[in-house]
Order: structure tokens, then sequence, then C-alpha cells
């Protein structure tokens, strides 16, 4: 190692995971795929290696048959269409056409082989993309403003940023071994966009007089994240001028690489850490780290747009637009994925751009071709116009593929959205989130409606249902949503929602938002509210 562990200094509170990490990196595992496993098949894979599979971006999926998970790290959520192109090329090679947009703009991969790992990982780095520490005790993908370059609600274009950071971090082997996963937003939109407040390290945008010069640069947010006990980050008392982000962002990897926990692998994430510490001391320790850094300045978040952006909108450049399109709970395919592409080629600034509400925009398109642009055949399923339940409705990828998840979400998702769309009208979109178990993956804390995956108990044995959950929000006024009491069957979830929603309809102020209405009432009006729903 390049550096002296300090965890090292009593090996006995270490979880047994950091030996495995000790005994071999796990940037080490990528060339044993290539030359050893890829070769020899899925059965030549030993447990420790099958857990550092991980670094290299790739996950065993559900049933454990010699088929893998992977993701592609895309920063910002933004790939030229050369990219697209290749991600869909493997995907019909590889991966049953099917192509996933997560909730952290990556692109994410079923049904691949050890023996196909070598093709794939020399096919993205031909286009300069990685599934390499996408997943792993390390600095993941990187996730920020899908409109970065475009935005007229940016302070600047953080695309050159992101880079610089990630390139840093991308096989960087002083932080291949943190205490566990690390996640990281960099967006100067105002409207938070990049959800800064669930991860370990946020920017967002802020401005200072200097030398008496307004400067614009950042305020970092720490600590942040989800999973079964979930944290909102807290905010550190420093101003970041945009040349200082890679510094600061070292010295906030450092603490927790150094002193973040590694005892007890579930409370190894730097929110721990942060909240142990609290903001005064994670800045004191950071400056002895960096150096001495301006205090904070005046902070230019305002509010939440939550990375929704269907539709044709005006980009900062004259004369161009953006369109937003829906992916319905982030499933598309190649096929799909080429003609986007085309369609980006043909109208637009070649790019293609993923959102953290699993969506997708094309940018780009001059005024007077929108609407022959609207016209492909493709915008029929992912389309600009989604209706109001499915444009809002987030999934994780649920029991069909994941190991960890308890009941199946991605399709059922997508079957409550349909159902609330064709039984409920209302004029406003309520963003409804999915998981399939507490480790949070479709981020329903955040949502106005959160439902997680569980088991109930019937006289005919245990069976699918979903706790539910009220009154998510980030931004200014973060707070995450509270979990009701009462467990509801699967087969009953969408009834359920339909009559709290109308519960809602019935009962709100003129113009109140879901949101809004949750705080005024309460979430134990809602509580009765169910409870009596489920007495029947």
């Amino acid at each position: 190692m390049a550096y002296e562990p300090i965890w090292m200094n009593d090996p006995s509170k270490l979880n047994k995971f950091e030996f495995v990490k000790m005994d071999k990196d796990g940037l080490d595992v990528i060339r044993t795929i290539i030359e050893k496993y890829s070769k020899e098949g899925y059965s030549s894979i030993p447990e420790d290696d099958m857990n550092r599979f991980k670094w290299a971006g790739v996950y065993e999926q559900k049933p454990r048959d010699g088929h893998f998970m992977m993701r592609i790290r895309i920063n910002s959520g933004i790939m030229t269409t050369e990219q697209a192109r290749m991600i869909a090329s493997i995907g019909r090679d590889y991966g049953r056409d099917l192509i996933d947009v997560t909730t952290r703009q990556a692109i994410q991969y079923h049904w691949l082989k050890v023996e196909d790992l070598p093709d794939i990982f020399n096919r993205l780095e031909q286009v300069g993309l990685y599934s390499f520490e996408a997943c792993g005790d390390c600095p993941r993908t990187i996730v920020g403003n899908p409109l970065a370059g475009i935005d007229k609600d940016e302070l600047m274009d953080t695309t050159a940023i992101v880079e610089e950071v990630n390139k840093f971090y991308l096989m960087n082997r002083d932080f291949s071994n943190l205490p566990r996963k690390y996640k990281m937003s960099i967006s100067a939109n105002i409207y938070n966009n990049a959800n800064a407040e669930i991860n370990d390290l946020a920017y967002v945008p802020a401005t200072k007089v200097i030398d008496g010069k307004e400067v614009i640069g950042f305020h970092i947010f720490v600590g942040g994240g989800l999973s079964a006990k979930p944290h909102l980050a807290k905010p550190i008392d420093i101003f970041v001028r945009p040349e200082e982000v890679l510094k600061v962002s070292i010295g906030v990897t450092t603490i927790f690489r150094d002193y973040g926990y590694r005892e007890k692998r579930h409370q190894a994430r730097l929110k721990y850490l942060v909240a142990d510490w609290g903001p005064d001391k994670f800045k004191e320790k950071l400056i002895e780290l960096i150096g001495d850094m301006p205090s904070r300045g005046e902070d230019k978040t305002v509010g939440w747009q939550a990375a929704y952006f269907d539709g044709v909108h005006p980009q900062k450049q004259e004369g161009l637009n953006y369109i937003g399109l829906n992916v319905p709970v982030g499933r598309t395919n190649s096929e799909e994925l080429e003609q986007l592409a085309d369609i980006a080629e043909k109208f637009g600034d070649g790019k293609i751009r993923t959102t953290m509400s699993q969506n997708i925009l094309i940018a780009g398109i001059p005024d007077d071709k929108v609407e022959e642009a609207l016209q492909a055949p493709v915008f029929e399923r992912l389309t600009p116009n989604p209706k109001n339940f499915m444009s809002r409705t987030v999934s994780c990828t649920g029991n069909e593929f994941c190991n960890l998840a308890i009941v199946e979400t991605k399709e059922y998702a997508r079957v409550v959205a349909q159902y609330l769309d064709e039984n409920v009208e209302l004029d406003e979109k309520i963003r409804i989130h999915f998981i399939g178990c507490p480790n949070a993956c479709g981020q329903k804390h955040i949502a106005d409606i959160g439902l997680q995956g569980s088991l109930v108990k019937t006289p005919e044995g245990m069976v699918d249902a979903y706790d539910i959950a009220v009154g998510g929000i980030l931004g200014p006024d973060a707070k995450f949503n509270t979990a009701l009491k009462g467990r509801v069957k699967s087969e009953d979830v969408g009834s359920v929602l339909k009559q709290l929603i109308e519960f809602y309809k019935e009962q709100r102020s003129a113009g109140e938002s879901f949101h809004t209405f949750v705080n005024r009432v309460g979430v134990p009006a809602f509580q009765e509210k169910l409870t009596a729903i489920l007495a029947g």
C-alpha cells in the first residue's frame, strides 16, 4: 500500500472482510478475471474472489447459477452516441438486450457470463467507459447534473470537474480499500438535481465574496446515505473554489479511509463517522489535511427538482432544446438505445444523458427540428409525455436478479403505476419509489410514497408484501419519509395507494402539494387512514 493503514493499529477490531481486502486488493481481481476465470469458467472462482468481483463492477445475479450483473460508470449520466452504441451492442451480444438505467445514472446489464467479461471490458475501454469500481469498497460512479453545460439553472458547467475527480480515483490503489462504498455528487444546479443530502460527499452551488469579488464555487455536505439507517448529509463550514474540488475530495476520502469504522461492516459507511464526530470535528480534521479554507458563503440551492425532466425544454443556448423521456421503471433495451443514438446524432448534440430518476434526455435540438424529432417511433414507449404516475415511479432491480431483494419490484412497480394512471385522476405527479430490501437502491426514503418489500404471514403461508412510508423530500427542507404501520400484501398495493391518494385529494387545500399536505395533517392522519383501509 502507498500509505500506512491507521486501522491496522488494532487488527482485532476489523471485520473479516477487511482481511480479505488486505490479502488481495479488490482491483487485482480484474486481471485475474481476464487471465484466469474467463478461461477456467464460473466453477473455478473461489468465494473471496467472487466477493472481489465488485471492484470490477460485477455482482452475481440471482439465483447464482453463473450469470452476473454489471454496472457501467457514466459520469453525471452524460455519454456520447458512440458510447451508447457500444453499450447497446454489448447488451445485445451478452446481456439478452436488457439495459437498465440506475438511480445513480449508471447503466446496468444482466445475464453476463465470466467468459464474456474480458471482451466487455475491452469494448467499453475502446469508447472510454469502464465498469471498474462501479461497485466495491471504493469511490463509485460520480453523479451530477445531467444537464451540465446546457442548464439555465446551473452556476457553472461541472463536466470538467467531474471528469477530473473521476480520473483521479479510477483504479487509484491509494483509495481502493475504503471501509465501505463511497458515493459522491457534484452539481452546480440550484434545484439540487444530484440529490446532495444522500451522498457521502456532495458539492452544491454557492458564492462568496473574496477580496471584494464574488466567486462562484461550492459548499459541501458529508455523511449522507440510505439503507436500513438513513442519514442526511451534514454541511461543513467551508467554501470550495472550483479548482479546489479535487483537493477537498481527497481530504474527505482520506478521512473516511483512515478513520472510517471497519469493525462492523454494517456500520462502516462514512455517515456513522460523521454522526459520531459531528461537522465541527470533521472540519477540523479536514483542515488539518488540506490546509485553511474560507468559511461558507451564500448557499444557492433554492429547492429540489428531483431530476425529472419529461417534456421539451429550452436550454441556456438560445434556440436549442432538450427532450426529457420517461423510461418506465428505468428499463430499456439495446434497440431503443440505438434508436436514441440515431436521434441524438440526427437532431441533437450527439449525447445521451441519464438521470437519477432512471430516465433519459436528448439535448441540443434546434427549435425548428423539435417537432420532427418527436415523431420518432421510439418515443411512443419512451415518451416525453408520460402519464402522471408512470412518470414518477422508480424501482430497484428486485429479486428477479438481486440476491438481496425479498420481492420482485421492477415489473410490479410498472403494473402499480399503470393501475394508478387508469384509476386515479390527479393534477399532480406524486413520486413513488419501490425497493426490494433495506439497502434502498430505489431510494424509497426520499419519495412522496416509498414502498419497501417484505413478507407477511397468511393462512396460505408467507406472501410478498410492502411497507409504506410517506413524506420524503430533499433540498433546503430535506426530510426522509416516515413509515406507516401495517404491512400491505402485494396484490393490494395498487388499491391501497389509490385510497391513500384519494384521501389526500379530498382533504388537501387548493394548490397544496402532497408533501405539504403530509406536513400539515401529519403522518398520524395517514396512519389512521391506512389502518382503516386494512381493517376493511
